[in-house]
């Protein structure tokens, strides 16, 4: 069992920086891949980003690929999500997921899941 609680969202100006957090309670932290996805309103779930459980692997959609950046600290249970330039289109709830080993863009792959965290990117 795994629970995940998210922080760090908020409101931002379209060109800033946001990061944000994901804390898992647990002791076999280490043997979940993450994945951070988004949704906005009206919108599906969409991919963000994923990291293996070892944190040697990334996965990021083209979407935010060279503006977010994901790691993970195993020895803190934590996964962070830097967004640095960010796009009036990254505004959404930002949900972090966890699934046994390997990597997955589907959000269907994934058991746990935080409950949400609001990022807003003003023009």
């Amino acid at each position: 069992q795994v629970q995940l609680v998210e922080s760090g969202g908020g409101l931002v100006q379209a060109g800033g920086s946001l990061r944000l957090s994901c804390a898992a309670s647990g002791r076999t932290f280490s043997q979940y891949a993450m994945g951070w996805f988004r949704q906005a309103p009206g919108k599906e779930r969409e991919f963000v980003v994923a990291i293996s459980w070892s944190g040697g692997g990334t996965n990021y959609a083209d979407s935010v690929k060279g503006r977010f950046t994901i790691s993970r600290d195993n020895t803190k249970n934590t996964v962070d999500l830097q967004m640095n330039s960010l796009k009036p289109e990254d505004t959404a709830v930002y949900y972090c997921a966890a699934r046994s080993w390997t990597m997955s863009r589907a959000s269907g792959d994934y058991k746990y899941w935080g409950q949400g965290t609001q990022v807003t990117v003003s023009s």
